[in-house]
């Protein structure tokens, strides 16, 4: 017959090695802000863009690179989305409260 596990046994057994999840989380953490980080730089290439061509008085071309800002914002924005459920689940792992 097995023996029964008390409840302070089980509690122990289900949090992770505080170490092991920190390596993981950083690892993530840096991938997800190098991804936001990257689409930021195109944003911000995108929006210069969209300045000249505003001054140039071409605002087809001014709307298109403002919409390609904004598309590379909203994919940044994802990343960092990403990362703040990872941190979160990471602690939801460790038991933090």
């Amino acid at each position: 017959m097995k023996k029964e596990k008390n409840k302070k046994q089980v509690e122990k057994e289900e949090k992770i090695n505080p170490s092991q999840a920190s390596s993981e989380a950083l690892k993530k953490t840096i991938e997800n802000h190098e991804q936001a980080a990257a689409h930021h730089t195109e944003a911000a290439k995108h929006n210069l863009d969209a300045v000249k061509h505003y001054q140039a008085g071409d605002r087809e071309k001014a709307a298109h690179s403002s919409l390609l800002a904004h598309g590379h914002h909203a994919i940044a924005g994802q990343f960092l989305n990403d990362d703040a459920k990872h941190h979160a689940q990471t602690l939801k792992q460790t038991n933090y409260k």
